[in-house]
């Protein structure tokens, strides 16, 4: 036996510090709720974790990107619903006008409330918001632009146009020597489509001073050539016809750029290029075909900035060319509205995807930091009993060395 050196005591005190840093730990993860508390717990596990807790985060404010998506489109489309309801309205009025027996001034108050809802469509497109941005105005849609020529606008184009640039030569409208109503006052008497990738077997039609190009797969472009119409002092009344070019050069081209950039980009997913794009056409009277007549407010001209464009109903050969106008209108914010919709059922599955991606990603998440409770309590049991053996070995292995004063005796 030995008394400078205490070995028993030793082996004792080690067990003794060893199982109270397990007890330590295992309290620690009780109190917590972690099984991963510090990066020396599970090094791997915690950098998984993390980048996992990171997507979480993503998930759940992709989420509430999605859900201000379909706030979006529910605040256009009830806009969108009463000028349906708008137009409606004014096929009864047209239909109304249409009919023989009515006066001109019978016509005239009709041409009145016509007036005032064409003004109020416009003022609604104008004005519809969400979170201070215009929705209706066509600041989100499909946006181009014509190089070189201001009086050449790019109205729309369809999203199976491939953003590019975009060259049309030879392009000539005429007057129509037989037009069927004021729709059709110009046609295209000739055009050439020589640069981007128009499609094969495109053609071009002229719509109230509208220039639709139309191709395989949905394509369509639309420029509007109002201001070069209105502006243009070279149509001479024995040619009636007009060539677009480039800044009105006679050799340079129509480059239009369609540059693909304006769609509202809501953030769908965690990462990066998750994204939805929606597309919310311009709703305006012209885009629907009911800018056909000018009501001067002011000293007569179109020019005085006093008058409206609106619906002409005015004489009953108008009336019945109106009631065709509207019913394309109405076509044109069906189309518009389906579209949205499709938009909301998308949003609607992505919020659903995303809410079963975040409880599967969550659940991987807690397998990895959570720790199992009924598990660590067993853990903990064990732990505190091993302590208190520990401890009562510890205080006879220091009873020992007074043996051997039986020794002494």
């Amino acid at each position: 036996m030995r008394i400078n050196y205490n070995v028993s005591a030793m082996l004792a005190n080690n067990k003794l510090a060893n199982n109270d840093n397990l007890l330590s730990k295992s309290l620690e993860r009780l109190s917590s709720g972690l099984k991963v508390n510090s990066a020396k717990d599970n090094p791997a596990g915690l950098a998984m974790a993390k980048r996992m807790n990171a997507q979480l985060e993503g998930l759940s404010v992709a989420n509430q990107s999605a859900a201000d998506g379909v706030s979006i489109i529910e605040t256009a489309d009830g806009a969108m619903s009463e000028i349906s309801e708008m137009l409606q309205r004014m096929n009864e009025l047209a239909v109304k006008a249409a009919n023989g027996p009515n006066s001109d001034n019978d016509r005239d108050v009709i041409q009145d409330e016509v007036k005032q809802l064409t003004e109020e469509i416009t003022r609604i497109a104008e004005t519809t918001e969400f979170n201070g941005q215009k929705l209706l105005n066509g600041e989100f849609s499909l946006k181009g632009y014509v190089q070189g020529n201001l009086d050449v606008k790019v109205n729309s184009y369809s999203t199976e146009v491939t953003a590019d640039i975009y060259t049309i030569e030879d392009l000539i409208i005429e007057e129509n020597p037989i037009p069927t109503d004021d729709s059709d006052r110009y046609r295209v008497k000739s055009i050439k489509l020589t640069g981007g990738p128009f499609p094969a077997g495109a053609t071009a039609s002229m719509k109230d001073n509208l220039l639709s190009i139309q191709g395989a797969n949905g394509f369509t472009m639309t420029l509007d050539l109002s201001r070069a119409i209105a502006k243009n002092e070279d149509f001479p009344d024995t040619v009636k016809e007009l060539k677009i070019t480039e800044a009105g050069g006679a050799d340079k081209p129509l480059v239009i750029d369609a540059t693909g950039i304006g769609p509202m980009v809501v953030q769908v997913g965690a990462n990066e290029g998750q994204t939805l794009e929606m597309d919310i056409p311009k709703i305006s009277l012209t885009a629907m075909g009911l800018d056909n007549y000018f009501v001067k407010d002011g000293d007569g001209t179109e020019n005085d900035g006093k008058g409206v464009w609106t619906l002409n109903v005015s004489t009953e050969q108008d009336a019945t060319e109106a009631i065709d106008r509207i019913d394309g209108a109405i076509q044109f914010i069906s189309s518009v509205r389906g579209r949205l919709g499709a938009y909301q059922n998308r949003l609607e599955t992505t919020i659903n995807s995303l809410d079963i991606t975040s409880e599967n990603v969550t659940a991987a998440y807690s397998r990895i930091m959570d720790v199992d409770m009924a598990e660590e309590m067993t853990n903990y049991t064990t732990y505190q009993v091993m302590t208190q053996a520990a401890t009562s070995m510890l205080a006879q292995a220091n009873e020992r060395p007074s043996q051997v004063l039986q020794l002494l005796q």
